[in-house]
């Protein structure tokens, strides 16, 4: 597997690109179950549950290690939120790099509007703590969605 800044994942950084409302098609941003890379197919999609949202926060060091994987249960079928304690949890032990992460049940990858409000406001945050958001995905059973991919990063 290449590393988070690395070519071949999903989490490529891509410096350039900016989240913007008026993003790019779907298919930008969209990766096919099949083509999935290793974070993807085997650390993200396997915890999702099919029957409500959850959000993934999967924390990475320096030198690009997992130093935390916190869920987030939605309370609802279709929103979450994320809790401080839970951004406290996963932040507090030297994150550098952070991977956000979610479902979408409803089998729809594309991004809602509180799905592109709610990642600036997490790139915002992230940004002033010194943190690299690296990607938000989205994921459903037929493949995910990446906002680096689309350029929304």
């Amino acid at each position: 597997m290449a590393g988070l800044t690395g070519r071949r994942t999903a989490c490529t950084v891509n410096r350039s690109a900016r989240l913007d409302a008026t993003a790019p098609i779907l298919e930008d941003g969209f990766s096919p179950h099949d083509t999935e890379d290793e974070v993807a197919t085997l650390l993200l999609r396997p915890l999702f549950p099919r029957d409500r949202e959850m959000v993934l926060l999967a924390a990475f060091d320096a030198h690009e290690r997992l130093v935390a994987l916190t869920p987030v249960d939605g309370q609802k079928a279709d929103r979450c939120a994320i809790a401080p304690r839970h951004w406290r949890a996963t932040l507090r032990i030297g994150t550098r790099h952070l991977l956000m992460a979610h479902n979408h049940p409803s089998g729809d990858a594309s991004p809602s509007g509180a799905d592109i409000e709610w990642t600036r406001e997490a790139l915002a945050f992230l940004r002033f703590l010194g943190v690299d958001l690296v990607d938000h995905l989205i994921f459903t059973d037929a493949g995910h969605f990446s906002f680096r991919r689309a350029g929304l990063l």
